[in-house]
């Protein structure tokens, strides 16, 4: 029993850990798609400078990209 106890908690904080960064980081991106401070920010950080046009364009390919689904497969 002092063996299963720490197994079943780390397996049950790793689950959660990940369901709540999963959320927050379609959370973030979701407000990336409307604020292009945010973006420009982002792209600064990874070092390219966008003009309005690549703005416009990113903000776009961001919208245009279908949701992820996770943990179903394909039916061929």
């Amino acid at each position: 029993m002092n063996i299963v106890i720490p197994i079943i908690t780390l397996i049950v904080g790793l689950i959660g850990g990940f369901a709540i960064g999963v959320f927050y980081l379609k959370n973030q991106l979701s407000k990336m798609q409307n604020d292009p401070q945010m973006l420009q920010k982002m792209a600064k950080q990874m070092g390219y400078n966008l003009n309005n046009k690549q703005m416009q364009r990113a903000q776009q390919m961001m919208k245009n990209q279908p949701p992820a689904v996770t943990g179903k497969k394909k039916k061929k």
